[in-house]
């Protein structure tokens, strides 16, 4: 059987071959075959023994016929067949044809794009020999296409770059190869490819000329690391000139300040005050050189720390009042009761933003007062704080302009009130670094509202209680002031704690309003005058339950006739705190007035320190002898003993001395740049004394003109327990010296 299907399969072929010789034989069979039966048929009837019938000749004849006839239409059939067969056939094989024309032409325009392209491609098989090279490799590597086939050709590599892997698993690598046009840098990308399902797989090499980027990439890098270079340089250099500037001024504004504690005549006094407040414009200029410098720098660290927002805001204005009372300004603070008592955040950062815009509003306000408004937000844990004055105002070109560095609204404001025009432009970038915005709206010659918005979350444990505000509901207050700033946030603040508050601006008015009701308190400012006061006191006495005065520091010595008079029940100190207010609408009304003695005011007077009960013995290690001499007299006035120190050396000798003898010093003061020795190191050894001989630790405080904060680290890192910076402030200096000297005497 598989014999005879080979010889037809051969026969088949050769037909196929052969058209024409098989037809001509098919022809010749059937001829033969239809001859050789027709004259076979007709010599047989004509026979005499043939026994011919016509009817047995009709029957076979239309029996052949018949055969003839389903022989022709079944060769009909095969041939409509096959004919529809070869249609199909042909239609396949014209698709084929397109087909085939669309691969070839795909393949040319694949061929193209992959010959024309820039990037260098070559193909190797697992031996590493190249199999297809493109144009491009080619050119680069000066060679022709049957050259570089076959061949193990690698280019020259000046330098391997650093090679990644990518998760679907092609390497990527930079190399610097040498060309004929000089060394260039290639990215390279190699995967492995599979061309033929049995063929192995090929590794398919792709390079792109990076040599443009990567250069741009290194001066980029080169321009980075110069400009990191010169920040680092100016740091160095604000540091170098911050305690150059610092140790000087320290010796202006201190011994300036002695000279003022001294019997002068009222000219001495006055020169002495002006040489005080120059050494403080400088030392706040200073204060703005820096602060700028390191928000330049990027080296701007925001605390997150729980800190009383009412405290802050108050004691923003309490420590500007001074200022805007000496100008005849009105100060004051309200914060919304609705905000928590305690936020987390930067509390220096934001005293400083609020200070520095408060203190804006005072300096271009010459009649009415700056208000401190803070409330909730329109976002969620938003806070946002107002500042608002009653200024001159600023044009709508210049809202823009005076956030930007060393600009003012115009030339004429910066020649009338000086500045560095730095302040807002701290104050924006340190808002942007706490997540908040600032915003403005000005008037001109009506006042302007800095709107500082700051997302701030309270925090979760308050150590701080809310304020517990007094419940007025149903209760009538009045309130006798000029309309004025003050007079507004104090009567908004009543109102919110339910009361009903009546705003007289008028005493003759006032004075007919008394008997219309019964009062729950009157609260009568001291801006209407001392007799007024103590008269409209008088007169309210049957009316009001409470009657409280409200008065500036500046202003005490005009009530004092007033204090001994029983028509007044309290008093308030401007700028208003909640709590002060609360507390004084909540307590019974005080029967002596003058037995207050004004407590809390004395506690925001500016009082000179006393001297301590029990003087500390302090080394003071300074090399500076204006210094020096300032030190040595601050301590004498304070009731401690002093012993100069000229250098770190001389330092540690004394301390050590002191401790043989067995004297030790109650603190040191160390200056940080001395010479010989300088204070970090003076510190270390002391320390490491101390560790060694198990004795206790000697308090050493670092006085420095570095405000920088690596100079605040090195003090800590070095065994210091604290700092003060210069030029010194003699308050803090006090404060430091009596807490060690509580200490001690608790410890004793």
């Amino acid at each position: 059987m598989g014999r005879f299907l080979r010889v037809k399969l051969r026969l088949r072929r050769l037909s196929r071959r052969y058209p024409r010789i098989i037809s001509t034989i098919r022809s010749f069979m059937i001829f033969s075959a239809t001859f050789g039966g027709a004259y076979g048929f007709i010599i047989g009837s004509r026979s005499e023994n043939s026994g011919y019938d016509p009817n047995n000749f009709a029957i076979g004849a239309s029996f052949l016929f018949a055969l003839a006839c389903v022989g022709l239409a079944t060769l009909s059939m095969r041939l409509r067949f096959l004919r529809k067969k070869l249609r199909k056939i042909a239609l396949h094989n014209e698709a084929l044809a397109d087909r085939n024309w669309e691969l070839k032409e795909a393949e040319e325009r694949a061929r193209g794009l992959f010959e024309a392209q820039g990037d260098l491609i070559v193909l190797r098989d697992a031996e590493g020999v190249i199999s297809f090279v493109n144009d491009a490799f080619c050119e680069l590597a000066r060679q022709p296409r049957p050259a570089l086939v076959g061949s193990r050709f690698e280019l020259p590599v000046l330098e391997q770059g650093e090679g990644a892997l990518e998760p679907n698993g092609t390497r990527i690598h930079d190399q610097k190869i040498a060309t004929a046009l000089g060394p260039r840098w290639i990215a390279w990308r190699e995967a492995l490819v599979r061309f033929d399902a049995g063929a192995p797989a090929e590794t398919q090499c792709v390079g792109r000329d990076v040599t443009d980027r990567t250069e741009t990439e290194r001066a980029l890098a080169e321009a980075r690391d110069q400009a990191d270079a010169a920040n680092r340089a100016k740091s160095r250099f604000l540091a170098m000139a911050s305690h150059e500037i610092r140790t000087p001024l320290n010796g202006i504004i201190g011994m300036s300040g002695l000279l003022l504690d001294t019997p002068l005549t009222p000219e001495q006094t006055t020169y002495a005050r002006a040489v005080k407040t120059s050494g403080d414009a400088l030392l706040a200029l200073i204060e703005e050189l820096l602060d700028y410098s390191k928000i330049e720098a990027g080296k701007v660290d925001l605390e997150h720390r729980p800190f009383g927002l009412a405290a802050l805001v108050e004691g923003v204005s309490e420590l500007l009042a001074p200022r805007a009372q000496g100008r005849k300004l009105e100060i004051a603070a309200y914060v919304d009761e609705r905000l928590p008592a305690e936020v987390v955040g930067d509390a220096a950062r934001l005293r400083q933003v609020l200070l520095n815009l408060a203190g804006n509003a005072i300096k271009f306000t010459q009649s009415g007062g700056v208000a401190l408004i803070v409330e909730p937000g329109i976002w969620p844990n938003e806070i946002s704080f107002l500042i608002r004055d009653t200024g001159i105002g600023i044009a709508p070109e210049a809202q823009q302009r005076i956030f930007r560095e060393f600009e003012q609204a115009d030339d004429k404001i910066a020649r009338n009130y000086g500045g560095t025009g730095l302040g807002l432009s701290i104050s924006e970038r340190i808002v942007k670094r706490m997540g908040g915005r600032i915003t403005l709206e000005s008037k001109v010659g009506v006042g302007s509202t800095f709107e500082v918005s700051i997302p701030l979350v309270a925090a979760d444990h308050s150590g701080q209680p809310s304020l517990a505000a007094p419940d007025l509901s149903g209760q009538s207050i009045m309130l006798m002031a000029p309309q004025s700033i003050e007079a507004s946030l104090v009567a908004r603040r009543l109102e919110r704690w339910g009361g009903q508050t009546c705003v007289v601006s008028d005493v003759a008015v006032a004075r007919a309003l008394l008997p219309e009701r019964n009062w729950r308190a009157i609260l009568l400012d001291q801006a209407i005058g001392a007799e007024e006061v103590e008269l409209l006191a008088e007169t309210a006495t049957p009316f009001a339950a409470e009657r409280i005065v409200m008065f500036t520091p500046a202003a005490r010595h005009e009530l004092q006739r007033a204090a001994t008079s029983s028509a007044l029940t309290g008093y308030l100190v401007k700028p208003l705190r909640a709590a002060s207010l609360a507390a004084r609408l909540t307590t019974a009304a005080a029967p002596e007035f003058a037995a207050d003695a004004l407590e809390e005011e004395k506690a925001r007077a500016e009082t000179t320190p006393a001297a301590a009960p029990h003087g500390l013995s302090v080394l003071v290690a300074e090399d500076n002898e204006i210094n020096a001499l300032l030190m040595r007299s601050l301590l004498s006035r304070l009731g401690h003993q002093a012993v100069i120190a000229t250098n770190g050396e001389a330092a540690l000798e004394s301390w050590l001395s002191a401790k043989s003898a067995g004297t030790p010093y109650d603190l040191v003061l160390m200056d940080i740049q001395m010479p010989t020795l300088d204070g970090i190191e003076t510190t270390r050894r002391i320390r490491a004394r101390e560790a060694a001989q198990g004795l206790r630790k000697t308090p050493i405080l670092a006085l420095t003109a570095n405000a920088l904060v690596e100079d605040r680290y090195a003090c800590f890192e070095a065994g210091m327990d604290g700092f003060l910076i210069k030029p010194l402030d003699r308050d803090k200096l006090a404060d430091a010296l009596a807490g060690l000297s509580a200490a001690r005497h608790v410890a004793a």
